[in-house]
């Protein structure tokens, strides 16, 4: 990976100045310099060169994020990300950013089957990882009024906060999860295109070869039967469609 050394940014007004953030990546000069650069965005930083390392650190420290490289001796990124969405909370919920070569669309469908919440392909700008950390973030932390709940069968889920419940019970999403069902509920009974879809990510014509594996893994969560699915429909040549309840009366 070439990861050009960044001009020394102001800190970002989206970054939360208390989070700690883990970078796990087994090149010490990426670590390095990913470590300085998130460091001078106002984040707290540690690092592990492998997963070892990293479990060793997971051990001591609560993270709000983990950036996670997918190549790696011994246990690659892509089987520790699975063995944290296996294991107890608050490991199985930690928002994690997956590190990619730009060719391995492979490594990227893997990844999200791995549960990982976004991921970010290599040579990339700092900047731009800065701003996906950052909205991942804003994402898990968000507050705010709450918008009418959208619902469909047992689930509801709340647009502002980006939170779905299942019987009032969470379900957890990962970012790219969350992001896909809410464009569909933003088009809630409309159809809505693949491109569209692959359109939430910056890297389009990889997203559109993607956009299948999201939608399987989200009526994994939703759908009683994901190979007949009642809530997440697919129409034929055209998209997908989310089918949901028209709003009650006392929603504003």
């Amino acid at each position: 990976m070439s990861l050009t050394p960044p001009r020394r940014p102001a800190p970002s007004r989206a970054a939360p100045k208390d989070a700690h953030i883990l970078v796990v990546d087994d090149d010490r000069r990426i670590r390095t310099l990913l470590a300085r650069y998130l460091s001078e965005e106002g984040y707290l930083v540690s690092s592990a060169a492998d997963a070892r390392e990293a479990q060793e650190r997971l051990r001591d420290f609560a993270f709000d994020l983990i950036v996670l490289d997918v190549m790696m001796p011994g246990e690659s990124g892509t089987q520790f990300a699975a063995r944290l969405r296996e294991g107890p909370e608050p490991l199985r919920s930690a928002p994690i950013l997956m590190l990619t070569a730009l060719t391995e669309t492979a490594n990227r469908v893997e990844g999200l089957e791995a549960g990982v919440d976004d991921y970010l392909a290599k040579p990339f700008d700092p900047r731009e990882l800065s701003l996906r950390i950052a909205s991942i973030l804003r994402r898990v932390r968000r507050a705010g009024p709450p918008d009418p709940l959208v619902r469909f069968g047992p689930f509801a889920y709340d647009p502002a906060r980006g939170e779905l419940t299942r019987a009032g019970e969470p379900v957890r999403l990962t970012t790219r999860e969350r992001d896909l069902l809410q464009t569909l509920v933003q088009h809630a009974g409309a159809i809505v295109s693949r491109q569209t879809l692959a359109a939430r990510a910056a890297e389009t014509q990889a997203a559109e070869r993607t956009v299948d594996v999201e939608i399987a893994r989200l009526r994994r969560k939703i759908e009683t039967d994901p190979n007949a699915p009642r809530h997440l429909q697919t129409v034929r040549g055209q998209g997908y469609r989310l089918l949901v309840e028209p709003p009650s009366h006392s929603q504003s």
